[in-house]
């Protein structure tokens, strides 16, 4: 045991924070690595060859819990086979990192009513959905609803926003799921459902 352990140093509360809608998918998570050699033994890529600025990437993708590879019974609700798919478009789009989402729309959770499905980027201070929308492979970023000071006054307009108009992912679509409160001080994120109590979580 060390003889010294400081006390961690305290956020202050009221700080920036961003609002965006909670989309009711599932978590997922595009890796992308340059240079990539992995162990013997232990290959998670699903595509080792993407060249792109002269540089060879792997890329593969995880559920929550897991690496996951496109198959009925290695995947989640098919998003490895999509990032198998597309792979060349997300490493010309996103570049080296992982970059996490929402996996969501056709067949997941509530559905949004949509035939196809969609992954939404959590990080919106790094990407436009304007600018993702364009590369037209289903990819964008969650809908920012605010973006200020915090404040739980800010959190309950938001969320009242969206029972009135319903979801900011998916227009008319009247059953939005809730909001994400990312608190820039802190670097943490929290979730305010409109269901307090949903199902696994």
């Amino acid at each position: 045991m060390s003889v010294f352990v400081p006390f961690p140093k305290i956020p202050r509360l009221f700080k920036d924070c961003t609002i965006t809608e909670k989309i009711d998918g599932t978590n997922a998570c595009i890796v992308i690595a340059p240079n990539w050699n992995p162990p013997e033994g232990n290959e998670p890529c699903i595509d080792a060859s993407v060249f792109a600025h002269g540089v060879q990437y792997a890329v593969w993708a995880q559920s929550r819990n897991k690496v996951i590879t496109p198959g009925k019974q290695t995947d989640n609700a098919g998003f490895a086979a999509w990032v198998d798919a597309n792979s060349v478009a997300l490493v010309e789009t996103l570049g080296e990192g992982r970059h996490y989402g929402e996996w969501y729309g056709q067949g997941i959770q509530r559905t949004y009513g949509l035939d196809h499905k969609r992954f939404a980027l959590f990080n919106t201070r790094r990407w436009q959905y304007e600018a993702l929308e364009e590369v037209g492979i289903g990819l964008e970023c969650v809908p920012v609803l605010y973006e200020g000071p915090f404040d739980t006054d800010h959190v309950d307009s938001a969320m009242s926003n969206l029972i009135i108009a319903g979801s900011r992912a998916v227009p008319g679509f009247m059953r939005p799921e809730g909001v994400m409160v990312y608190h820039h001080g802190s670097g943490t994120m929290f979730k305010a459902p409109f269901d307090p109590n949903p199902k696994g979580q």
